[in-house]
């Protein structure tokens, strides 16, 4: 495959990245699509189209995308194939440093996709790199609900996918893979809070965007010996972030569940209100790459939501 997991942040230069193709199945109305927790009906021959606009954004930008359905058995793609929540590829695993954490589904609607997920990761990548076990202690874990803030610390929410047990469990190897500290926050349980990359986003390497109501959140910071308690702002400006608070979101996925190509570089939503990012002097110079993902976007997950870095330089 010629991986070489390696991310440290979530802004430097991206190399690898992996992805799925949407379902094969299209949501057709709305009661369906209330049913499955996605915000509207949606199209499979369009949701293609807006996969390949997102691919092409990123070969463009010269990265490694790898489609991991495609290396799936016949076998396994009949039952794949219909999983309509398979392109958000985010929540599946986290590469911390150099080493893969499994992650696991928060809801059993999602858990076939990380059994054969990980099941091919197991082939692609030693078992230093990737433990197919190290998700063995955990309940529900998925990363869309984790950032990587920069080579000391992470940042994670548990929410209403992800449990505080789940992140105690996997502790250990995010330590061993040389952070120093784990913030949590714990965000409201709601459909707009799904995951903690639908209420803020790293912004380079030292601007973080939030929607304003986060700032009243308390942050517990678990180290290797002991934790403490700060309040958001005061953990991300510990890790040389400046906090922009929000609160011209007008849609959650769009205009805040963007990907950082490089430190200069964003790839954003056609849908996005470019105004908030601009809104700082830090991102008046950022370079917008604007795709088309409507259709995918109906299901409550965005750009970042259907890319899993693997490499960043």
């Amino acid at each position: 495959m010629n991986l070489h997991p390696n991310c440290w942040n979530e802004y430097s230069e991206l190399k690898s990245v992996v992805v799925c193709s949407p379902s094969s199945l299209d949501v057709p109305n709305k009661d369906i699509a209330s049913y499955v927790q996605w915000e509207a009906p949606a199209k499979y021959e369009k949701a293609i189209e807006n996969h390949e606009n997102m691919v092409n954004g990123l070969k463009g930008e010269g990265v490694h995308v790898v489609n991991y359905d495609t290396y799936l058995s016949e076998e396994d793609l009949v039952l794949h194939r219909e999983l309509i929540n398979r392109v958000f590829v985010r929540d599946l695993a986290c590469v911390f440093g150099n080493h893969i954490v499994p992650g696991e589904a928060g809801t059993t609607m999602r858990r076939p996709e990380y059994v054969t997920s990980h099941l091919l990761f197991k082939n692609w990548f030693d078992e230093k790199t990737f433990s197919i076990k190290g998700n063995n202690q955990s309940k529900a874990l998925e990363f869309g609900d984790a950032m990587i803030l920069n080579s000391d610390a992470v940042f994670i929410n548990a929410g209403l996918r992800t449990s505080i047990d789940s992140i105690e469990a996997i502790k250990e190897q995010v330590f061993q893979a040389g952070f120093s500290e784990i913030g949590v926050i714990d965000l409201p349980r709601r459909g707009d809070t799904l995951h903690m990359d639908m209420n803020c986003n790293v912004v380079g390497e030292d601007v973080f965007l939030a929607k304003s109501y986060m700032r009243y959140f308390p942050v517990k910071i678990i180290m290797e010996d002991t934790s403490i308690y700060m309040m958001m702002e005061a953990f991300l400006n510990r890790h040389g972030y400046e906090v922009v608070w929000t609160d011209e979101i007008t849609h959650t996925v769009a205009d805040i569940n963007f990907l950082n190509l490089n430190p200069e570089t964003l790839l954003i939503s056609t849908k996005a209100n470019k105004k908030i990012l601009k809104s700082h002097p830090k991102l008046k110079k950022k370079k917008l790459i604007e795709v088309d993902v409507d259709e995918l976007e109906k299901g409550s997950g965005g750009i970042r939501c259907m890319t899993l870095p693997i490499e960043r330089s």
